[in-house]
């Protein structure tokens, strides 16, 4: 009973902000198992997670309970923390109110997409002068791809009277290279927004923390 109520009370003396990882998820695992206490617990998690906080965050809920004495019910509690942080991050890079570059544009969407295990395509509409008018998951897939509708993509944009679009995706594998799939759909987007007068400003492809970007490379028709 110590040893699980130590990094609480600590977290009571000092704050949060002086506990290690270990301890922090000790608080969130909140009890041991079978005689190991919640801090053996999230130390056998870190190790499996090799000390690295982004590692843990990247992995499906399942993942945790590889650990003898780590439920679905703990193990979702611990990627709820994850995904809180993960979304924290995000809206501290959103907070701009427009994009200037491609950076801009993965500083957006880094935190949503980089850990994925599955791809999302994302379109980014924009009023004049780059300013965000929203940004729409258009659709979600599996480890290789998914599938994008130029018409839903078009539809939504139109719809919401914008003047140019950058479209973001991710690939779980960590390569943010364009695959030929990736080529194609850009070309296909592009000519599409040429006959609408609604330009494809770019197309970013997001990696883990990596990202390459159509325009910079100047892949853009």
């Amino acid at each position: 009973m110590f040893e699980h109520e130590r990094p609480r009370a600590r977290a009571a003396k000092e704050g949060l902000g002086a506990l290690n990882d270990r301890e922090l998820i000790a608080l969130l695992l909140g009890t041991g198992h079978r005689g190991r206490s919640a801090e053996s617990l999230a130390k056998e998690v870190l190790e499996l997670a090799q000390g690295c906080l982004n590692n843990l965050a990247s992995w499906p809920v399942e993942s945790l309970t590889v650990v003898d004495g780590i439920g679905p019910a703990k193990a979702t509690l611990v990627a709820a923390a994850m995904e809180l942080g993960r979304r924290r991050e995000g809206h501290q890079q959103r907070a701009g109110s427009w994009v200037k570059t491609s950076q801009d544009v993965r500083n957006r969407f880094v935190s949503r997409l980089g850990d994925l295990q599955h791809e999302e395509f994302w379109v980014l509409l924009l009023r004049r002068s780059n300013h965000v008018l929203a940004e729409i998951c258009i659709s979600r897939g599996g480890l290789t791809g998914t599938v994008v509708d130029p018409k839903l993509v078009f539809g939504r944009a139109l719809a919401m009277r914008a003047a140019a679009l950058v479209l973001v995706h991710n690939h779980p594998s960590g390569n943010p290279q364009p695959s030929e799939a990736d080529r194609r759909l850009t070309l296909t987007l592009s000519e599409a927004g040429k006959h609408l007068d609604l330009p494809v400003l770019d197309h970013v492809i997001v990696a883990g923390k990596a990202f390459v970007s159509f325009a910079d490379q100047g892949w853009l028709p």
